[in-house]
């Protein structure tokens, strides 16, 4: 098959019907697997669509937020930060989890001064995330954080991290040789790097 006739048979997402009916999946039962402090895992069994039953194990989240901050000098404030799952110090964006029911917003705002001493007269929502999608119910939304004033920070017990500044470029050139792979600070750099063409 030539490359033009294999182009004609693809089809675009215009071709695609409205209804996503055909591709959903429904529950027939679900049990509570682990329930911790901060994750619960649940093992569902559901029905596919083609009749046949298989299960689906995923950790309930409580959503999060990540904070582009901006200096005034053009710097993006990051951090560095052990993360014991990887085994690594990873270099970061503020974020942090939301607590129940807290207002996304006023959570980046609180993040933003505990971990880095830093508060925000102009806020600015850049976009939203689903960072695992296969295992993890979890949301995280992005915002931007601009005229940055420094007061004082107050790490949580038994957080410990870095606070420093980078350009943009230099974290487009971290990401590329693979110095940054947190998804949600590259994604971020993503939304920012769009965000400035608008200006």
């Amino acid at each position: 098959m030539s490359s033009s006739e294999s182009n004609k048979s693809e089809k675009s997402f215009s071709d695609l019907p409205e209804s996503d009916d055909h591709l959903r999946e429904h529950q027939t039962s679900s049990e509570d697997v682990y329930s911790g402090k901060f994750l619960h895992l649940k093992k569902d069994i559901v029905k596919l669509p083609d009749g046949n039953s298989t299960y689906r194990e995923y950790l309930i989240h409580p959503g999060a937020v990540a904070i582009m901050p901006i200096l005034n000098d053009g710097r993006i404030l990051l951090e560095r930060q052990f993360r014991y799952p990887v085994d690594a110090a990873m270099i970061e964006i503020p974020a942090g989890k939301l607590e129940l029911g807290e207002d996304p917003l006023l959570c980046a705002k609180r993040e933003l001064l505990e971990e880095t001493g830093y508060s925000a007269k102009s806020w600015e929502f850049l976009g939203r995330i689903h960072p695992v999608i296969s295992y993890s119910t979890e949301i995280i939304d992005i915002y931007l954080a601009k005229d940055l004033t420094l007061g004082e920070c107050a790490l949580d017990e038994g957080e410990f991290l870095d606070v420093f500044a980078a350009t943009l470029d230099e974290m487009h050139e971290w990401i590329a040789k693979g110095k940054i792979t947190d998804v949600k600070t590259i994604i971020s750099v993503y939304h920012l790097a769009r965000r400035l063409k608008q200006l």
